[in-house]
């Protein structure tokens, strides 16, 4: 049990409302912070017993930034947490929020899990992450939930919509730049993590790979013998190319 789950177990105090198996997903990808001074922001405060998680869990150099649209949540601030009452579907907020948090260097998703939300909020913030960051989108059930406008492969979910994201990542390699060419995600995203109910994107700049060889061969190079139906198929194409261009030239 690592402390944040801990934390969790032990909690007296304001509610915290997550999945058992999260703790062990947060903890792989945000211990790298404990004790630094990062920023982080959360979307969803609903009680606010999280947003003292991540207090306490950072540690006293941390500011833990709440995001809710229920105006409530303002008494919830304390040292080292502040609240912003906003719509997380609406853009222009969420282009007013970098302004207010100039840096951030954690960003997890646990708002209201609509489509719209979630993809607006990603499409809007991801690039304001720090580069060396951590985006958190969790709860992704409900791209499977009707009431959520999510349902199995359903155009528009946010599970369809970050399936690009595996192509994205990998467009160094893309042979079709028309179809799939390198981007700002390519050049910036350093892998994809996807669990149950929850995706984690790790940024970090990236440059186009390249692939070396180290060490002497010592083994002779081998091309297999072909199949003959194989090399019968390739002499009848080329007979009828031949017979073709004689009966045009004809």
């Amino acid at each position: 049990m690592n402390d944040l789950e801990k934390y969790f177990t032990e909690n007296t105090g304001r509610l915290i409302h997550k999945y058992r198996h999260y703790f062990e997903i947060y903890d792989r990808h945000f211990s790298r912070y404990r004790g630094s001074d990062v920023r982080v922001v959360e979307f969803g405060v609903s009680q606010g017993g999280s947003l003292q998680m991540w207090k306490q869990y950072f540690g006293p150099n941390s500011k833990i930034f709440g995001i809710d649209i229920n105006p409530h949540c303002e008494k919830l601030e304390e040292e080292q947490i502040k609240i912003l009452i906003g719509d997380q579907e609406d853009r222009r907020f969420l282009r007013l929020l970098k302004g207010k948090v100039p840096r951030i260097d954690i960003l997890i998703d646990d708002g209201g899990h609509t489509m719209k939300q979630q993809i607006n909020t990603y499409e809007e913030l991801f690039p304001h992450i720090d580069e060396n960051g951590v985006y958190l989108c969790e709860d992704l059930a409900t791209s499977y939930w009707p009431k959520w406008g999510g349902g199995y492969r359903k155009r528009g979910t946010f599970i369809e919509y970050s399936k690009n994201f595996v192509d994205y990542i990998n467009a160094w390699h893309s042979v079709q730049p028309r179809r799939l060419a390198v981007s700002q995600f390519t050049k910036s995203v350093h892998s994809l993590h996807y669990y149950d109910g929850l995706l984690v994107i790790e940024k970090r700049p990236i440059e186009k790979p390249i692939h070396t060889m180290t060490g002497t061969p010592t083994v002779p190079n081998f091309r297999p013998p072909k199949n003959r139906l194989k090399r019968l198929e390739k002499r009848l194409k080329e007979e009828i190319h031949r017979l073709t261009r004689r009966s045009t030239a004809a």
